[in-house]
């Protein structure tokens, strides 16, 4: 019998939600991160950012279809000379995030969770040097337990 997706295990969307919003409050209480998140953003952001993370562990591709992809995520961040710090930081919320949501607790899940952050937190901060930017038509990543599932990127 195989293993649910990450997105199952987690509790689908809903779960991903929370997990949004834990986020977002804990960035917002940062001493760094709460000014690039205090400034008003798209009034979905929450559910763009759950739908692109459930998306990324399995769960249905709601963030490429109604906010373009990867590439379009990475977009967002490029090009903002983001503080070094500011990596480390946003991965200590979101671990500290899924706790807060009420995510489950199994060792294995949240090794998967942190593995994914990290590669993604190196990956955004690639394009952080000002006049950087993406290639465009990048899928979203896939994370499977075993971690990145190769997809045809760049």
């Amino acid at each position: 019998m195989s293993r649910p997706s990450i997105y199952e295990f987690a509790g689908g969307e809903a779960a991903f939600l929370a997990l949004a919003t834990a986020h977002h409050e804990r960035c917002l209480a940062d001493p760094v991160l709460n000014h690039p998140f205090s400034h008003p953003g798209h009034p979905d952001h929450l559910w763009r950012l759950a739908s692109y993370w459930a998306e990324i562990f399995g769960g249905p591709p709601a963030y490429t279809t109604g906010c373009g992809g990867h590439s379009a995520m990475l977009a967002l961040h490029a090009g903002t000379g983001a503080e070094p710090d500011l990596g480390e930081r946003f991965i200590r919320c979101f671990v500290q995030a899924a706790d807060d949501a009420g995510l489950p607790a199994d060792p294995r899940f949240r090794a998967a969770l942190r593995s994914y952050m990290t590669w993604a937190v190196s990956e955004v901060m690639s394009y952080s040097p000002a006049g950087t930017r993406p290639p465009s038509g990048l899928p979203v990543p896939r994370w499977s337990w075993d971690g990145l599932q190769q997809t045809g990127q760049a």
